[in-house]
């Protein structure tokens, strides 16, 4: 007969946590900070019809301060069911929004499902 493992102790559970909210929080970071240094590497990332309404430059720098307060949301562990669902929204909106560059956002995919993860988890 087949042995059941163990469930997972408190400790492990917040350890794992720990990992998948620095994780997520490393991949807004390192983009807030990459799109304030380096703008043109990023602006075509933006939807079109948000550049038709405001001018590039201040759509990413909303957006990068946006990244990074998520970041810094995730990492403080505050209300961490309600990060995770916003770091999955904010994830799944930019491959939406980016389908034609799917041979780069597919990597997306993985961010999504730790995001939801973390959902269950906090």
């Amino acid at each position: 007969m087949k042995q059941l493992r163990p469930l997972p102790t408190a400790r492990q559970v917040l350890r794992a946590r720990f990992l998948l909210r620095l994780g997520l929080a490393a991949v807004f970071a390192y983009a807030a900070v990459a799109a304030t240094l380096y703008p043109n590497n990023w602006i075509g990332y933006l939807p079109l019809m948000l550049r038709h309404l405001a001018p590039a430059s201040l759509l990413l720098a909303g957006f990068s301060a946006f990244q990074a307060a998520l970041a810094i949301w995730l990492l403080t562990g505050w209300r961490g069911q309600y990060a995770a669902i916003v770091t999955a929204a904010t994830t799944v909106a930019i491959m939406v929004v980016n389908l034609g560059s799917l041979d780069i956002t597919f990597r997306d995919i993985a961010i999504i499902f730790a995001a939801c993860a973390l959902t269950f988890l906090s």
